[in-house]
Parts: C-alpha cells; sequence; structure tokens
C-alpha cells in the first residue's frame, strides 16, 4: 500500500513511567486505511498504554505517534480529529438518553447540524433497540452502552478507530454483532487498531495481528501468514518464553 493509506505510526515509541517500569520498549507499528490491526498481550504488556500514546493521554519518553500524518505531541488538537475511541467501559452521560448522549459528542467533534433522524438512523446501524433511543443510559447493559460507544464513534466519522479491550464482558451474541459493525467500517475504507484478549475474534476479524509481552512487539502476522497456524499455541508459547530484561 502507499504512504497515502497510512493512518496511524508508531514510530520508535517508548513509555517509562515515573516509578521505573518500561511499559512500552521501541514500538514500531502501522495500521492503513481498510485495515483491522488486533493486538494481543496479557494485562500490563502494553496495550493500553499504546492507546493512550496515540490519544495523547500521556506522553511518550521517546519515539512519536502519528494520526493521519499528525505528531499526536506537537499538534494534539489536529490529530484528534482524525481518530475516535471506544474503550472497554465507554464514557457516557448516565442521566442524559443514548440520543442526548449522540448529540453532546457530536456536538463535541464539530458536527452540530445533525438532525434527530440522523441519530436515530445511526443507532440503527449498530442494532441499538429503537425503545432504547431515548432511555436514560444509566439502564443500559454493557453491550447496549458498546453499540452507542460505536455510535458516536460513525458520527465522528474520522479515519482512525482505536478500541480497547471493546468485547471484553459482552455476551456472544453482542460480540459478534459489534465485530460485524467493525467489518462495515474496515469496508468503509477506517484504519481500526484494536486491543483484546480474544485471540479467536482477533483472527477472524484482523488482517494484522500483534502479539505484545513486557512492552514489546514481539510477533506481527497477517491473516494469510496465519490462515494454517494456531494462533493460541503460538500465544501461548509466547507467554512461556523467558522474561525479556529491561
Amino acid at each position: 500500500m502507499s504512504k497515502q493509506n497510512l493512518i496511524l505510526k508508531a514510530d520508535d515509541l517508548s513509555k517509562r513511567y515515573e516509578d521505573g517500569v518500561l511499559a512500552l520498549d521501541h514500538l514500531n507499528l502501522d495500521v492503513r486505511a481498510g485495515e483491522v490491526y488486533c493486538l494481543l498481550g496479557a494485562n500490563g504488556a502494553g496495550k493500553t498504554t499504546t492507546i493512550n500514546l496515540f490519544l495523547n493521554f500521556i506522553p511518550p519518553t521517546t519515539g512519536t505517534c502519528y494520526i493521519n500524518g499528525v505528531d499526536v505531541t506537537k499538534d494534539p488538537l489536529e490529530a484528534k480529529k482524525y481518530v475516535a475511541f471506544v474503550s472497554e467501559n465507554v464514557m457516557l452521560y448516565g442521566n442524559f438518553t443514548a440520543r442526548q448522549n449522540l448529540d453532546f459528542f457530536a456536538k463535541l467533534g464539530g458536527k452540530t447540524a445533525l438532525t434527530k433522524d440522523a441519530y436515530y438512523q445511526v443507532m440503527r446501524r449498530v442494532s441499538l433497540q429503537e425503545k432504547a433511543f431515548e432511555q436514560r443510559v444509566k439502564t443500559f447493559s454493557k453491550g447496549m452502552r458498546q453499540k452507542l460507544g460505536i455510535s458516536i464513534a460513525i458520527i465522528k466519522d474520522a479515519p482512525a478507530i482505536l478500541l480497547d479491550e471493546p468485547t471484553s464482558g459482552l455476551d456472544p451474541k453482542a460480540a459478534e454483532e459489534f465485530l460485524e459493525i467493525l467489518q462495515e467500517l474496515k469496508s468503509e475504507g477506517k484504519a481500526i487498531f484494536m486491543s483484546t484478549h480474544d485471540i479467536f475474534r482477533a483472527k477472524e476479524i484482523g488482517d494484522r495481528i500483534g502479539i505484545m509481552k513486557e512492552g514489546r512487539l514481539v510477533l506481527e502476522r497477517t491473516r494469510e501468514e496465519l490462515q494454517f497456524e494456531d494462533l493460541v499455541k503460538i500465544y501461548i508459547d509466547y507467554m512461556k518464553s523467558e522474561p525479556h530484561m529491561a
């Protein structure tokens, strides 16, 4: 693919926290338009740190994150225009209805001319029940909250979508519906970067899969390369291997 297709890029990215913990160790990674990249790893491997660096929630110790060619540290407001984020526990306003949450986050992202119908259309697209559209979000199940979270990402219409453990805690049907939506967004040319523990769904949806251990990207494979491989065995073998000495 050409450089024009490159949406997310981590260039020699490291993060050492104040307590001395090396959370990320010289990460080089990219995600292109129309691609789903799944990052696997145990808790503490550096997956969430990577996402937090892309979102400029924390500064890097070394290296640079780019979103759509924009350095997120030098120009964070510009970079944020090109990315939407869905976390494991989607932060929503409980006393707002689903539509009011969508309206709030849409306006925050500069979309000020959207109608009630436009919001309803997006919520239908993610298979949120019609009766929930004007229901307060504090009554929502986790699956309903995730659907509303992805609705917010769709409304923003950014070229990149970051997801941190998006299917965690979802029942199998809700998780499957969520992945179907991601497939649609991929077909629209979105660059999707997802951290996950779900090896089976990662193999199902990922165009490329990375395995992270102790802040290092220890393996990266394409869907084609993994077609006849046992990803679970590969993952477990890496987790059992000798630890890297920082």
